[in-house]
């Protein structure tokens, strides 16, 4: 029986399914939809329509699948609408320090909450005594008065001690009000910036319940047990049960799910992915084999939740036109598909000849007017696929190819508007949409010191042909359209693991704190449905922020490691490790391996002076050839515990310094960052602890 997941991406414009072989990593179903946006229940419609007709189309038997995944903008689009419940938040400590923790709680002050978006109603509770549940209820019953439909309970300290917020929360259940613990979003220290993610969650939890209620009603409806997981804003995946209680996490769920594609199935080194939709363009910056991660700003709210940096532009294949003083003015950020217009490119050119340019208001919050062609009986947007269809910039086996006569027509008319020819107003608004794309790409390229000549633009989404070749030439960037272009966020959907990151503010962990940390990840993993054997833990310290941040991967089912599509071959993995280390592939050698990692060591020689001086940097790859570390300078320690321990302790003591080394253990689930242990006793206790569990294990230790 083939083994079958489903991966489905819930855009603005379109809801897109597709069906991959996890044996063979084929694609072997696809299908589109309009996403239902307006239907009695939401996107949960459109999810089910594009499953029944990819379903239906590839002769898949629903007993063959074995996970559906989706990315939604359910989140991101209740908070950026202002679609969001009332907060009441329940702040507690000991009186003396009273008025500090209600000033550092209370989102009313416009540092916190600048446009007030956040509707909030807050209480106090002394914890220098025992709080009671009559206390607890009383407090949650006056928020209710108030209008509060969530509750956040957020305590100074609570990431240490997290009891009385999950007291509140105990109580919250039996008032039947959703709630949030701080402790529970993040276990950071900082009071104010945990208190106002709690609060951005809280926000949507009553929206994002129902939908996740209607998602998962709407699949099994459709005769589909296998079991329903959702993408999260870092590109891993969760189950639902995570998206009722932490919504906050699938922030930029959508734009994660065609970064995910582009990483685990065209494998990408080093690019700039441009993910051109109908409505809007998602910019994300993969260096290295991974996608920068950042703490997200949600409308001016900086938050604790980390996710990719994707640069999401108000411009893509189905923006509209505006003009000012008979020139295009403006492309976007209104799209044909929000507008419930057709393309004119995709009318009839014998209806569209006798059309007439008019302006229209496609909603009430239009200040300005878009342009479109009024023919008999239909009303057709000029849009940015129009404009690239008459210029003959679209092949012919294209997503956006379409009637080339049309789009020709279109243009005619716009260009009679404002007395210029056809191509050159076609050609004025393709300038005019790509200029925000390309002044943010070349924006990337100088923030992470890209260079040009090895990095390349990559075009995905249903519009990448349309926009997104136009801005490489013009930054002189080489150019490569994603394979399935137009389903490559899906395929990301599919193809994703289960990810899972905490952080914990520690000062000078040890290494029992550490080790508890791994047990707490792993545990969360198979609470959310990952295979034991699939997990691999990651560890590292932060030293400047005294954070350590564990970070884990697994798989809702071990997939067959020979051939699966985004597992990388050792070749792949060296091809990759020396674009990384920037050095030959004759100068790379891999020194470890298990099933989960490879280690590869560089070889360099420099001249110093009159002298040359050999250097040997470390990069640790996963299998999915995910750069996990990398060390300028490194010595590798390998072979059986007792040799190991021996020699790592030799070379300790050789050192004749105080301050210990960065040290690092990998075995073949775990690779641990021991770089906050300060002596050497520390370490070679933490190493010996993790060998004795050990099969087969390697320490890297960093050096000057």
């Amino acid at each position: 029986m083939r083994r079958i997941r489903v991966g489905i991406d819930v855009g603005g414009t379109f809801t897109k399914a597709v069906a991959i072989d996890i044996k063979t990593g084929q694609i072997i179903g696809k299908s589109t939809v309009p996403t239902t946006h307006k239907a009695q229940k939401g996107v949960s419609e459109g999810i089910v329509s594009a499953l029944s007709k990819m379903l239906l189309e590839s002769k898949i038997d629903i007993s063959e699948i074995e996970l559906i995944a989706h990315s939604t903008t359910q989140a991101i689009n209740a908070l950026l609408e202002s679609d969001t419940a009332k907060v009441g938040i329940i702040a507690m400590g000991v009186t003396p320090e009273k008025s500090n923790i209600i000033k550092r709680t209370s989102l009313s002050d416009a540092k916190f909450n600048s446009d007030q978006a956040l509707k909030t109603e807050h209480a106090f509770l002394d914890t220098a005594h025992l709080i009671s549940e009559s206390e607890v209820s009383n407090t949650i019953s006056h928020l209710k008065e108030k209008g509060a439909q969530v509750i956040v309970a957020t305590e100074a300290f609570g990431v240490d001690d997290p009891s009385n917020e999950m007291f509140v929360m105990k109580n919250a259940i039996l008032h039947n009000i959703p709630a949030t613990a701080s402790h529970e979003i993040s276990g950071i220290y900082g009071l104010e910036i945990r208190t106002l993610t709690a609060a951005i969650n809280a926000s949507v939890l009553p929206k994002t319940f129902e939908v996740a209620n209607f998602v998962e009603d709407a699949i099994k409806g459709a005769g589909v047990s296998a079991p329903v997981m959702i993408m999260k804003g870092d590109g891993g995946v969760t189950s639902m049960d995570t998206f009722r209680t932490k919504p906050i996490l699938t922030i930029l769920s959508g734009p994660a799910a065609s970064v995910a594609g582009a990483l685990l199935y065209l494998k990408v080194s080093n690019g700039i992915f441009v993910e051109v939709g109908g409505t809007s363009t998602n910019i994300c910056i993969i260096k290295n084999g991974r996608p920068e991660i950042r703490y997200v700003t949600i409308k001016d709210h900086p938050t604790c939740i980390r996710s990719m940096d994707v640069r999401i532009l108000g411009v893509a294949g189905g923006s509209m036109i505006k003009l000012k003083d008979r020139r295009v003015w403006k492309v976007g950020p209104r799209s044909a598909h929000i507008a419930g217009m057709r393309y004119s490119c995709f009318a009839a050119p014998e209806v569209l000849k006798k059309g007439k340019i008019i302006e229209v208001k496609p909603k009430q919050s239009d200040i300005e007017p878009y342009i479109a062609i009024q023919c008999e009986g239909e009303t057709f947007a000029i849009t940015n696929t129009c404009a690239a269809n008459a210029l003959g910039l679209i092949d012919k086996d294209d997503y956006s190819y379409a009637d080339q006569t049309s789009a020709k027509i279109a243009m005619e008319l716009l260009g009679r508007e404002i007395g210029v020819t056809g191509p050159e107003v076609a050609m004025s608004v393709i300038q005019t949409a790509s200029f925000e794309i390309t002044k943010t790409v070349s924006k990337i390229l100088k923030e992470f010191k890209m260079d040009k000549t090895k990095t390349q633009i990559i075009g995905g989404g249903g519009g990448a042909s349309v926009l997104v070749p136009f801005v490489a030439k013009q930054l002189g960037i080489q150019y490569k359209k994603a394979e399935h272009a137009e389903v490559i966020s899906s395929i990301g959907v599919a193809s994703s693991m289960i990810q899972e990151e905490i952080e914990h503010t520690i000062t000078n962990p040890t290494p029992e704190q550490i080790s508890d940390l791994h047990k707490k990840i792993h545990q969360l993993m198979i609470d959310r449905g990952a295979v034991p054997e699939s997990i691999t833990i990651n560890s590292e310290y932060i030293s400047e922020k005294s954070l350590l941040r564990v970070s884990a991967t697994g798989n809702v089912e071990m997939d067959s490691a020979d051939n699966a599509k985004n597992v990388f071959t050792l070749e792949e993995a060296k091809n990759r490790a020396s674009e990384i280390l920037n050095v030959g592939t004759d100068l790379v050698d891999l020194s470890f391996e298990t099933d989960h990692y490879f280690v590869f060591t560089g070889h360099i020689s420099e001249k110093k002076l009159f002298s040359k001086k050999n250097r040997h940097p470390v990069l640790v790859l996963d299998r999915f050839g995910r750069q996990k570390l990398a060390l300028n300078n490194a010595k590798l320690f390998l072979g059986g515990k007792i040799s190991i321990l021996e020699e790592l302790d030799d070379f300790l003591e050789s050192r004749n310094s105080e301050i210990a080394p960065q040290v690092y253990l990998l075995n073949n689930l775990k690779l641990i960052d021991f770089s906050s242990l300060t002596s050497v006793s520390h370490i070679l206790n933490a190493v010996h602890e993790e060998l004795d569990s050990s099969d087969k294990a390697a320490v890297i230790v960093e050096l000057a």
